[in-house]
């Protein structure tokens, strides 16, 4: 069979977003967008990393934070303010133009930060629980502090910053938008009782902690629509300090209640964040039942089994992260079977072209 007749690389469907095959670039955070302007996006070399990687059938975008408050990391891009907006039009416009479409995973990072990087607001979380991680700042690595516990009419303020980072990303001319709802950031904070000790609506019960994720989707598909909707989530991963104690209960649940609303896309980290992938405590086929919009499979895919994994129907699309941090023209090298490129992580996160937009294509 040649490369073009495996399934991984034929055209589909996410809800209302058309793509060219079912290989996906993940969101991947490069700090890399212009913090003085306020956390502007659209430099040369940003539209220039996106365009090269427009091989992808659909670009989820890094991490872009919904309000200053949402910010975790240095030089992260914003989508709350027109300058950002601005910025990301150049990267959507470019993408477009090479023939791949691109959604904004759209980004508040609750207790995972510090008050160096968000202006000096404090980290806010369901509950006022310090989470065990460290923060980078300019003032170099930081404890994060214990976070504000968030009042219900504060919640709402917060799921309205989702809904206009929904609406600025289709301004800013994306095709949709995904949630971050894993890696211990706030609507994960949310779902898991390691980060949720409230008692109040949005606490103890699996409906009651699936509150703020839902009400996040929700205000999103009455923006945009749910065919322009998707989330990602992590059910067992432990990034970030977070732990839930029964994670089939919660995200069994969640995923249930995202079904009934017709949403585009499930991008699921399927075990550890850039682990293994054997951590025991979530179902994946019995998600992908429950599920009938499209199932994105992620974390420590190679060729063979994502080819397998959509030929088998056990997913729909397969999401790579790191391959593409290395490898802008991943699409012809996995048809093709060739090298990799292998990743330098020294400059995952360091700013400039070096390690950015400069790795070889074949």
């Amino acid at each position: 069979m040649t490369a073009d007749a495996l399934q991984l690389f034929q055209p589909t469907r996410i809800g209302d977003i058309e793509v060219a095959n079912r290989v996906v670039m993940a969101p991947l955070t490069r700090c890399r967008a212009d913090e003085p302007a306020g956390d502007v996006p659209g430099s040369a070399i940003n539209i220039e990393y996106y365009r090269q990687r427009s091989n992808a059938g659909l670009i989820i975008s890094e991490g872009t934070q919904v309000s200053p408050q949402g910010k975790g990391y240095m030089a992260t891009p914003g989508i709350y303010s027109d300058a950002q907006v601005e910025g990301w039009k150049p990267i959507t416009q470019a993408v477009h133009d090479a023939g791949s479409k691109i959604v904004a995973q759209i980004w508040h990072v609750g207790r995972i930060t510090h008050p160096d990087l968000t202006g000096g607001a404090q980290p806010i979380a369901p509950s006022a629980v310090q989470p065990k991680i460290a923060a980078y700042t300019r003032n170099g690595k930081v404890d994060a502090p214990v976070p504000h516990a968030l009042s219900v009419a504060e919640i709402q303020e917060v799921v309205n910053q989702y809904r206009r980072g929904a609406a600025n990303a289709m301004r800013a001319g994306f095709d949709g938008v995904e949630i971050h709802g894993a890696n211990g950031y706030l609507v994960d904070q949310f779902l898991r009782d390691g980060a949720n000790h409230r008692t109040d609506l949005y606490g103890v019960s699996v409906e009651n902690r699936c509150r703020f994720a839902l009400e996040v989707v929700d205000a999103c598909v009455a923006e945009i629509g749910a065919g322009r909707v998707g989330i990602r989530l992590s059910p067992v991963s432990p990034a970030n300090d977070s732990s839930d104690s029964h994670p089939q209960a919660v995200f069994g649940h969640l995923v249930e209640e995202l079904n009934k609303r017709g949403i585009a896309f499930i991008h699921f980290v399927e075990g550890s964040t850039g682990g293994p992938r054997d951590v025991p405590g979530f179902d994946y086929a019995g998600a992908r039942q429950a599920f009938k919009g499209t199932y994105i499979a992620n974390n420590g895919y190679t060729r063979d089994m994502a080819i397998d994994a959509v030929a088998s129907g056990r997913a729909d699309a397969i999401a790579f992260g790191r391959p593409y941090i290395a490898n802008p023209d991943l699409v012809q090298r996995l048809k093709l079977n060739a090298p990799l490129n292998a990743p330098v992580p020294k400059t995952f996160y360091a700013p400039g072209a070096v390690g950015y937009t400069d790795y070889p294509t074949l």
